[in-house]
């Protein structure tokens, strides 16, 4: 590898660092830390003053134009479910079901169902106020609770088409998309029981979150419904019914061709933005004005709740313009090229240039994409190699790991959970790392088994 891009990881390496101790250690504003670092870091690598700025607001445009709709609307949604009493319903029916020492393993259950064929930060929005009100009703801490929900949204989002670094690498790799998500389920669910419940059991007691959570409070629900519960399927219905309409475009796209007019239908309806759309507008009939809520207390409870959005929004943004002045200056590219030098296996290569691309980038899919694109070459020139579905599975292990304050998903826990910085590496980092290495093991298990 060049000088200069052994100059690029360093610089890399160094900004990273100081971001977080500014963060952490010296207590400075994480928004404006992060504009502070994203400048210097372009200043620092002979990028044009204006172009550091324009490819700051860039990033920040994309990463709050590709979430804001989605947080907000899922925020709605999910102050509605508070309101009518629908979450706290489905808090009863599963520590009745499951009992309060296996509420966590249910959580891992139900986000690995829900994240197949949706974002992780749409899944993430969709049950986390399942989450404040399983915690409020079982007496269990959020972190116990919210680290199974995440390790199951996480593995999906990195190991599972439709989503679309994995589809993306399994049409570069020309992997079977069956045998990719059959493979996936076999590596990923493992991987997610040990970075959720197991870690999650074991890390709880050693953070303590503030009594204080003005995420929590605002998705409480504050009427007098809580007597008269709505049904668990009327309410169960609200929550998926943006997932059956992402599941009914991803069939669409596999079942139907470029062009048909029910394929393009689907896809519209099954966009995260109208999917989450329609479900609002679904519950406001089926959880609201069917329970008696009135037009003006609809737009009371979704008014409420978007004050604590704006955080995190802005936070989401930053470290999206953040992520942007590292691609320009050439950082990941550096990253891949110290990979190709070590001549390993496929597999290995996969992981190391997936992984090196997520920890500079911030980005899962950014990181599928690019590994799958070099890669590509190399598996189609070496006969030997028979496992395209494998390696679309280490690079997805390697896109999970190492997340950290360049990742949107790294400041949406850290602010919905109100931890401290420190916190959210002990918890969200660790597991999504966890899940990463855990998910590389099991897939060399299968290449042992000759599949």
């Amino acid at each position: 590898m060049h000088s200069n891009g052994t100059m690029l990881l360093l610089y890399a390496l160094a900004s990273i660092i100081i971001l977080i101790l500014m963060i952490a250690k010296w207590r400075l504003n994480p928004f404006v830390s992060l504009i502070l670092v994203s400048v210097g870091m372009g200043a620092v690598t002979g990028m044009p003053l204006t172009k550091v700025l324009s490819a700051f607001q860039d990033g920040l445009g994309s990463g709050i134009g590709s979430t804001a709709s989605v947080i907000a609307l899922g925020t709605m949604l999910g102050k509605i479910l508070a309101e009518s009493g629908g979450a706290e319903r489905i808090a009863k029916t599963t520590i009745d079901i499951f009992g309060p020492k296996l509420i966590h393993w249910a959580m891992l259950v139900i986000a690995f169902i829900v994240g197949i064929p949706i974002f992780y930060q749409v899944g993430f929005i969709l049950l986390i106020p399942l989450v404040f009100t399983l915690g409020r009703a079982s007496g269990i801490s959020l972190v116990k609770l919210t680290i199974p929900l995440c390790a199951g949204l996480a593995t999906v989002h990195g190991l599972l088409p439709p989503h679309p670094g994995s589809m993306q690498c399994v049409e570069m790799l020309h992997a079977d998309v069956g045998k990719t998500i059959l493979y996936g389920f076999i590596v990923g669910f493992p991987a997610a029981i040990l970075a959720g419940p197991i870690y999650g059991n074991w890390i709880t007691p050693r953070i303590h979150l503030p009594a204080h959570n003005p995420f929590a409070e605002s998705l409480e629900g504050n009427s007098d419904q809580d007597k008269n519960l709505p049904g668990f399927w009327l309410t169960i219905f609200s929550i998926l019914l943006p997932v059956l309409l992402m599941v009914f475009s991803s069939g669409a796209n596999i079942f139907l061709p470029h062009g048909n007019n029910v394929r393009a239908f689907m896809n519209f309806m099954g966009d995260p933005v109208v999917s989450l759309l329609i479900a609002l507008l679904v519950s406001m009939v089926t959880l609201g004005f069917w329970r008696g809520f009135s037009s003006a207390d609809m737009l009371k409870f979704t008014n409420d709740c978007l004050g604590p959005t704006a955080g995190i929004l802005l936070l989401i943004g930053a470290g999206g313009g953040f992520s942007e002045i590292l691609y320009r200056a050439g950082v990941s590219n550096a990253m891949a090229d110290l990979s190709h030098v070590m001549h390993l296996s496929p597999i290995m290569l996969g992981f190391i240039i997936a992984a090196v691309i997520r920890v500079a980038t911030g980005s899962q899919t950014v990181a599928m994409s690019m590994s799958g694109g070099m890669l590509a070459p190399i598996i189609f020139s070496t006969p030997s190699f028979h496992s395209p579905e494998l390696l679309v599975l280490s690079i997805g292990a390697g896109s999970s790991i190492l997340s950290h304050v360049n990742d949107g998903a790294f400041w949406l826990l850290k602010e919905y959970l109100n931890m401290t910085v420190s916190q959210t590496f002990k918890t969200w980092t660790v597991s999504v790392t966890i899940a990463s290495i855990a998910a590389l093991i099991l897939t060399f298990g299968l290449q042992l088994l000759g599949l």
